[in-house]
């Protein structure tokens, strides 16, 4: 493939750059931190990804109407992916276009952006299910065990994580599985800053193993969270959740070793972030219900900086 990129493909750059600008919040700040060429496939790659987010939690249509949509698009871009191959019938989609011409400049397998699309899928393809636990219960979308919750963090999670890596550039076989966790560690940490946002939205993302074990319902959640400050049950399920984030945490420190070089400080500035929101969360006690715990944008530009300033010493011992 020319590895040249025509006007109109750098413009397509430009729109997927402006939408990771706009949504991407905490994914943004690391991008940042990239060399340009890998910079611009990984805002592909997040606006191909926000799309498909977008449709599947369209909550003004059904469930059916958003799976057929979200469907149709998914065919749309592979028929656009196919045409990019020869140049024919190119599509007028920039990200489309933008996220054809990434895969094939850092071999990102069609397979794994079909599992990005499934992973936000997932929600619509559940059958909403009560916890046996409480009386009159609410429907929730529910996970009966950890193993239940990995496999959906796997799709919306450590899939990006093994696509970046793609685009990271690594040569030793261990990084796939490093960061697959790093993925997970991530989405639980996600999961644990958004529990009362999904609990009023009729989602439990914590095990229900878990919450039995604590005498926690998915109507506790969901009735007290607007309100209330978290129980001591409550924070000990948090807490338990945490300590499974902070586990595969390590498994991001192992991978950075593993990446190319220039793309290392731009991992770091990801995993800080997520890392120091994690940490947001425990200072605050676990109280993610009264208010929605961030990572102040002050505090991330700090660590883009030092995060630069990791780029700046590896160009210096690069001459």
């Amino acid at each position: 493939m020319n590895t040249q990129t025509s006007p109109q493909v750098q413009a397509a750059y430009k729109t997927c750059e402006d939408i990771a600008r706009r949504e991407a919040r905490n994914f943004y700040y690391a991008f940042r931190a990239l060399p340009r060429p890998k910079r611009n496939a990984i805002c592909a790659v997040y606006a191909f990804m926000r799309h498909a987010d977008d449709l599947s939690d369209d909550e003004s249509r059904p469930h059916a109407q958003r799976r057929l949509a979200l469907d149709e698009w998914l065919t749309e871009w592979h028929i656009s992916d196919q045409a990019f191959e020869t140049n024919e019938d190119r599509t007028t989609n920039p990200v489309f276009l933008a996220l054809a011409d990434a895969r094939r400049r850092f071999n990102i397998s069609s397979a794994l952006l079909d599992e990005l699309v499934e992973g936000t899928a997932m929600d619509l393809n559940r059958a909403p299910l009560s916890n046996p636990t409480s009386e009159n219960a609410q429907h929730f979308d529910l996970y009966p065990t950890f193993e239940d919750l990995y496999r959906y963090c796997y799709l919306v999670a450590s899939v990006v994580g093994l696509v970046c890596i793609r685009i990271f550039g690594y040569e030793d076989a261990r990084a796939e599985k490093l960061a697959e966790e790093t993925g997970i560690a991530f989405q639980l940490t996600n999961i644990l800053r958004d529990v009362r946002e999904d609990a009023e939205r009729g989602r439990i993302y914590l095990p229900v193993e878990d919450m039995q074990h604590l005498n926690v319902t998915s109507n506790d959640l969901a009735h007290d969270a607007p309100r209330l400050r978290p129980t001591a049950n409550q924070r000990e399920l948090l807490a338990f959740e945490a300590e499974r984030a902070d586990h595969y945490y390590q498994s991001a420190q192992a991978l950075l070793p593993l990446i190319a070089a220039d793309s290392r400080p731009a991992l770091w500035v990801l995993v800080t972030i997520y890392r120091r929101l994690l940490e947001r969360i425990k200072a605050r006690n676990y109280d993610v219900f009264t208010e929605k715990v961030r990572v102040p944008t002050t505090e991330k530009l700090w660590i883009l900086a030092q995060g630069l300033s990791r780029v700046a010493a590896h160009r210096l011992g690069a001459r």
